[in-house]
């Protein structure tokens, strides 16, 4: 009985081993030297069409053919590919969770010998450690600050499970990168499990609600007027009114450009794109914006003229008294302040702009519309709020709300 044929004629670099079959390729490396570059499988025709890919990319550039460790190769895609493609911020995101959270715990592992265990075991481990433990934040306070692990009483500090959620997106994210470069033959993240997360189902305000607020803003001549009024009324989020110009207002033509944003990253304050590219969009400006807005440019004027020297130049509609940005977290503060003297529930910023999606949806505005002017890039995030309002009891208070406000 003759001996089934393994490689096929001109295949001398493919052939049967182990369990499975083995194949590799003379590369170019990083470092300008020639080396075998060797891939494993157990599907020949699976194996065969990687070998002939891993062929032509010898041909576009150098390969690299050892696996590096977890730890280095998220160093590299944390420069080489998140810093250039993505937002600042999401950049530092991603270095902080990997910094604190995954190299510790996976760093030392070789990419190709992470398993799916390792992956789900520590993902687990780090759901119900006390992190103020795990990363010695005890141990580098004063001794007479310490009050966890390091004078033996754990606070139980244990991350949230949006925090253990998004860690397993950094990881699938940075092992779906080494996937494409052929470095490892299959991301084990992906088969992992975490309990479904259930998120908080905020309430934004009433038309009643955000009409008592804005009458007490007015009332009271805040200088923020019309930031909160954009917001309510026509959804902007927090960086964009913070980053919003006087070039991208249109008073005489009632609209309204937004393409910038204003965010504090790692302790710089940046001037940039917006979210995404869905979030760019000129809306017109109804009556109660352009008189806002109006009321903003000379509340601006007057503070021009007091701070005189020590006036900063910008284009921002939204400044200090000096005409410098206004710092995000400030913005925070003195929403904060504006509800507790206006006498209305506390809700955030963001879901003070879920309140002009409640208050379209009262309106019966098409679903479609309200996506439009929230510039939500999918529409199952419109419908969700969507679902949650409702239509029928405040209706007749909105038409109240912009009657007031405009008058």
């Amino acid at each position: 009985m003759s001996t089934p044929r393994v490689r096929a004629n001109g295949e001398g670099s493919l052939f049967a081993y182990r369990n499975g079959y083995a194949a590799y390729v003379w590369v170019t490396t990083p470092a300008g030297g020639r080396e075998r570059k060797w891939i494993y499988g157990q599907d020949r025709d699976e194996l065969h069409g990687r070998w002939i890919d891993l062929q032509k990319q010898t041909k576009s550039g150098p390969v690299a053919t050892k696996v590096p460790k977890l730890g280095d190769y998220l160093t590299y895609w944390l420069q080489e590919i998140v810093a250039p493609n993505l937002a600042p911020l999401t950049y530092a995101t991603y270095e902080t969770l990997t910094r604190l959270y995954i190299v510790p715990g996976l760093g030392g592992k070789r990419l190709d010998k992470l398993t799916v265990r390792d992956v789900q075991t520590w993902l687990n481990k780090v759901w119900q450690s006390c992190q103020c433990c795990a990363q010695g934040k005890d141990t580098r306070r004063p001794e007479t600050a310490r009050r966890c692990c390091a004078v033996g009483k754990c606070c139980g500090a244990v991350p949230s499970l949006r925090t253990v959620s998004d860690l397993r997106t950094v990881l699938r994210s940075a092992l779906s990168s080494a996937t494409r470069e052929e470095l490892i033959t299959k991301n084990v993240v992906t088969m992992t499990q975490l309990p479904a997360r259930r998120r908080r189902k905020r309430k934004p305000w009433s038309s009643d609600e955000a009409r008592a607020f804005l009458e007490s803003v007015r009332r009271d001549d805040n200088a923020l007027y019309a930031a909160y009024v954009l917001i309510l009324v026509l959804g902007l989020r927090k960086g964009e009114v913070l980053g919003l110009t006087w070039p991208d207002v249109d008073l005489d033509a009632a609209e309204l450009t937004i393409g910038r944003q204003l965010q504090r990253v790692r302790g710089e304050l940046l001037h940039r794109e917006t979210k995404t590219e869905a979030s760019d969009a000129t809306l017109p400006l109804p009556p109660v914006c352009v008189t806002a807005l109006r009321q903003r440019q000379a509340v601006q004027d007057r503070a021009r003229e007091t701070a005189g020297a020590a006036w900063t130049r910008s284009e921002l509609v939204f400044t200090t008294r000096y005409g410098d940005p206004i710092e995000p977290r400030n913005f925070n503060r003195y929403f904060t302040a504006r509800c507790e003297a206006a006498g209305v529930r506390q809700i955030t910023v963001h879901d003070a702009r879920r309140t002009c999606a409640t208050l379209l949806v009262d309106l019966d505005v098409h679903p479609r519309i309200v996506m439009q002017i929230l510039r939500h890039a999918q529409f199952d995030v419109t419908m969700e709020v969507y679902a949650s309002a409702s239509s029928a009891a405040t209706r007749e208070a909105l038409k109240r709300l912009g009657a007031s406000l405009d008058g």
